[in-house]
């Protein structure tokens, strides 16, 4: 066995093949796999195989659409046959609801060209003679889509591998992992000890254990997950052609046809998590005890669909554990706090997304970054909070909600509330309706008693009352609640230097705040933060609450040698945005500090008494509107809530949640992280020129944005006026011009203060008329010269 590699795989499941064969696409051949038993072992030899393109999140749809291409060139490279079963994928639907999801899963399909169509119920019964089509008002169907054999795609991929100079070790369980100072791994084998700049955590079911070798703890979790295949069906039997894998979401199953029979399984309600302390070491091939009568409900549903299923009988019964993420995602990238130790597991869906994740690892590790936005399955999405009880909890959730709709409005209530500021129940009382994010309740907006929120794909009965807040603000003042935020403080002897090369704008003098993005190696979009300097050498960066883990591990990565303290003090700061025409008013009755706009300009910020606590205050504002953002411990922040709103109200003060914030960015043209400024996209694309500055010397990114904003750009952000007057954008909807899918809307709010729906989209340069195709119907839309709303931005400068 050899005793290094630059990079060395544990686990030799789908994933771990694929990030093996990824490394040796890219050029890397000094890389190793080394698997517990043999290939296969774990959850992959007992899958369906079943592969489907279509995903909530178009950059997964993305991934999806590569992993079940790439199956052509992968038998071509290993000369082994894949399994391939390319014979499509109808999606049935029998609710209207379910129909306009179809829609939205249709639209996504004409921008990434994955060739999703609809077909009518006389094409369903061509294609599936088997469904009864009385039951169904809607289809889709996928030709790319369909099944594989999930060994032979295994092998397959570990076969291309060792081609391309890769070394796999069968039968080797890693007993240990320990680092080196210089940051190299020391994996301890059964068969002796390798040492390597990297490790790949890909161990499938085995992936907490192999994560607790290096002291972290995954949130992931192993559950049952049953299927059975029938005997032979006289009316399978008699089919010219095999059927395509079919799911009907109504029934909460999916088919396939099995050889004469047919394969059927389903994501119970009753459903089971196994092996909550650990997997097993001797486990492998082995089944679950099956139980059939957990599923049999969803059988029998399923035989009112396919009514020939009554015939054919259980041939056998497969129950096997797959592994869990709390939102059903993979964990993918650099775990925070590690050196070069990267996961790779979790991947539940690992024949759709197996070979996605494992070219993301594989970019991940040899440029520095994935080479798009993959957010959605960073393991950085992930924090302290998300223990394994909360783990149980939302995997239960996740699993019983596989085929279950998700309305875009909807807020799901499982591990709620984990965290609340002290001003939660004061806000629930005054008919706040909450989402959450990283853990974090916040006001969505705020609801007359007793009033829910309606879910659905159209206008929602908040739209009312989102306009009364937004109103609110514009004419007189708002408070907005921003302890969710994420807060970083950067500090020490080595704090300015560090974070200048961190950053691509000039870093604040001190009292000042500032916009400051942080880019990729490769120019690309990376972090959307303020800084503000709170002493010589101490900086307070807030951004996303969502991304606090994931830019504390970006920081720490790069800390190195660095005299410089890197803390994550999102809770040590509670915060509140009052902001309006009014806000000036309302804040100086409760501070003796002079709030003029010359004596506190735009962007400036103070350590001043508000009411009786100390509070950092700054001057800025995501609404368009003059505002103050207010810090205070969170222990103040009820004193400071009740003052503010005791002084506001003959201002007219309201609360107001994230619903009217974005309607009020929106009419500005505000991007946001996370929908509008990603890693899909660079700074030049971003309209980024006064946060990039070249002359203030060298910073991540600088190399690669020097050439994007010199070189002629193909597309650019853009704020759109789209001709749509009961329907909201919500995001992700193509935009078509001449006819041809051109971008996709990265964010979209009505705005309320101009009567206009708006959208954030990154367009070509070309061109003034697109369309929007929304709901299924493609509307006119403009490019906005500037901000529908103040767009000289006095109002914020005022």
């Amino acid at each position: 066995m050899k005793s290094q590699a630059r990079v060395v795989v544990i686990g030799g499941g789908v994933v771990g093949v694929s990030v093996l064969y990824h490394l040796t696409k890219r050029g890397w051949t000094d890389v190793m796999l080394v698997e517990r038993s043999e290939l296969t072992s774990g959850s992959t030899w007992h899958a369906a195989g079943g592969m489907h393109t279509i995903n909530g999140d178009p950059n997964m749809s993305h991934l999806q659409a590569y992993t079940v291409k790439l199956y052509e060139e992968l038998e071509r490279e290993s000369g082994q046959s894949c399994g391939v079963h390319r014979v499509g994928c109808l999606y049935l639907a029998g609710t209207e609801a379910r129909a306009e999801y179809f829609k939205t899963e249709l639209a996504k399909a004409h921008y990434l060209g994955i060739g999703l169509h609809e077909v009518s119920m006389d094409e369903v019964k061509k294609i599936n003679p088997l469904v009864d089509t009385s039951k169904f008002t809607k289809a889709m169907f996928d030709p790319a889509d369909g099944h594989v054999d999930p060994s032979s795609v295994t092998h397959a991929y570990a076969k291309a591998a060792k081609n391309k100079g890769a070394t796999i070790s069968l039968r080797n369980p890693v007993l240990e992992l320990k680092q080196k100072p210089n940051g190299h791994w020391l994996i301890v084998t059964k068969e002796g000890t390798i040492e390597a700049e990297y490790v790949v955590n890909a161990g499938g079911l085995w992936a907490r254990e192999v994560g607790r070798l290096a002291g972290i703890d995954l949130p992931i979790l192993p559950m049952e997950h049953e299927y059975i295949v029938t005997n032979a069906i006289p009316e399978v039997e008699t089919l010219d052609h095999e059927i395509p894998m079919t799911i009907d979401f109504e029934g909460e199953s999916y088919m396939r046809q099995e050889q004469k029979g047919l394969l059927i399984g389903t994501y119970e309600h009753d459903c089971r998590h196994w092996a909550l302390k650990g997997t097993p070491q001797d486990f492998g091939h082995e089944l679950l005890q099956e139980d059939v009568d957990r599923i049999w409900s969803a059988l029998e549903f399923a035989m009112t669909r396919y009514p020939c299923l009554e015939k054919g009988g259980i041939k056998r019964t497969i129950n096997g554990p797959m592994v869990f993420a709390p939102d059903g995602n993979p964990l993918v990238g650099p775990v925070p706090g590690l050196t070069n130790y990267f996961t790779a597991c979790g991947v539940m869906a690992g024949f759709s997304q197996g070979g996605g994740v494992g070219m993301v690892v594989a970019n991940w590790i040899i440029d520095g970054e994935p080479g798009m936005d993959v957010f959605a399955m960073d393991v950085a999405r992930f924090g302290p909070h998300n223990n394994r009880a909360f783990t149980i909890e939302k995997t239960t959730e996740n699993y019983r909600r596989r085929f279950t709709m998700t309305f875009p409005n909807e807020e799901l209530p499982a591990a709620r509330p984990l965290k609340t500021s002290p001003i939660y129940p004061l806000m629930k009382d005054e008919g706040a309706l909450f989402g959450a994010s990283f853990g974090w309740e916040y006001p969505l907006w705020f609801a007359p008693k007793g009033t829910k929120e309606e879910p659905t794909y159209r206008r929602s009965n908040a739209f009312a009352h989102v306009a009364a807040e937004v109103k609110a603000v514009r004419e007189h003042v708002g408070i907005w609640e921003t302890s969710s935020y994420g807060k970083i403080e950067v500090s020490g002897p080595d704090a300015a230097k560090f974070l200048d090369r961190m950053v691509s704008n000039k870093l604040p003098a001190l009292g000042r705040t500032v916009l400051c993005p942080m880019l990729s190696p490769n120019g690309r979009i990376f972090g959307d933060l303020t800084v503000t300097r709170t002493a010589e050498d101490t900086f307070l960066m807030i951004g996303s609450g969502a991304a606090e883990i994931y830019y504390t591990r970006w920081l720490g990565t790069h800390a190195k040698g660095e005299r410089v303290s890197i803390r994550n003090v999102t809770t040590d700061y509670s915060g509140l945005s009052l902001t309006g025409p009014k806000a000036r008013d309302v804040l100086q009755q409760l501070t003796e500090t002079d709030l003029g706009h010359t004596a506190f300009p735009f962007l400036h910020a103070r350590q001043i008494q508000v009411g009786l606590a100390d509070a950092l205050v700054i001057r800025a504002s995501f609404t368009g509107e003059l505002g103050y953002e207010i810090y205070v411990a969170p222990h103040n922040l009820i004193h400071v809530f009740e003052r503010l709103r005791s002084a506001g109200a003959a201002h007219g003060l309201k609360l107001f949640g994230v619903r009217a914030l974005h309607s009020m960015r929106m009419e500005k043209g505000y991007g946001s992280w996370g929908r509008d400024f990603t890693a899909d996209y660079n700074a030049a694309e971003a309209d980024w020129g006064r946060f990039v500055k070249f002359d203030k010397g060298d910073f991540i990114g600088r190399a690669a944005a020097e050439k994007q904003f010199k070189e002629p750009l193909t597309r650019k952000i853009w704020l759109l006026e789209v001709a749509s007057q009961e329907i909201d954008i919500m995001g992700a909807e193509p935009i078509f011009a001449g006819g041809k899918a051109v971008a996709r809307v990265t964010s979209g709010y009505f705005g309320h203060s101009v009567g206009k729906q708006l959208a954030l989209a990154y367009l070509p340069v070309a061109g003034d008329q697109f369309e929007v195709e929304v709901l299924g119907k493609r509307v006119a839309a403009s490019r906005l010269k500037e901000a529908p709303f103040d767009p000289s931005s006095s109002r914020l400068r005022s």
